[in-house]
């Protein structure tokens, strides 16, 4: 690690030979709100981190995909589920794990999914029945409780917040 030729303050790995920069940037992580009705649909993980807790269908961001883009992607993959996206509803920025979580809105267009195989089940759940103890990350319950209370309050907004 050292400071790079071109006046960058901050350490960097740099490569002694040709004198690349190699930057250390945070992840995207990309998913959905999927609702059918008044219900929303989990996905129990079957997959570590967290293997056999609950989490809305998301995962890492791929290049050449936009944000939406691979939301989708991620819900079909976890969920099987086949859905309209609506708009972005939270970002959640998770520097402590260099992470930046991007949650959607999104109808379901059908109850009938096709987990993959990250995805042990994949379920619908009522307000009053989602496993809060059983989810698998903080940003999941923030975006969670945040849809609730926006739906609660008849009018659906933008969320952001940091998560340390």
């Amino acid at each position: 690690m050292r400071l790079p030729d071109d006046g960058d303050t901050r350490l960097r790995a740099v490569c002694p030979a040709c004198h690349t920069v190699h930057y250390d940037n945070p992840l995207n992580v990309v998913g959905t709100i999927p609702v059918w009705g008044t219900q929303v649909l989990l996905c129990k993980r079957n997959i570590e981190p967290r293997k056999g807790f609950w989490t809305l269908p998301a995962g890492f961001m791929e290049l050449h995909e936009s944000l939406a883009q691979g939301a989708a992607r991620e819900t079909d993959e976890e969920a099987g589920a086949d859905i309209e996206m609506q708009s972005l509803f939270t970002l959640i920025d998770v520097p402590k794990v260099g992470q930046v979580h991007f949650f959607f809105l999104a109808q379901l267009k059908s109850d009938r999914f096709n987990p993959g195989h990250e995805t042990m089940e994949a379920r619908l759940f009522e307000e009053a029945d989602i496993p809060w103890d059983d989810l698998a990350f903080r940003t999941v319950r923030e975006t969670l409780r945040a849809f609730y209370a926006d739906r609660a309050a008849g009018e659906f907004g933008f969320h952001q917040q940091v998560i340390s």
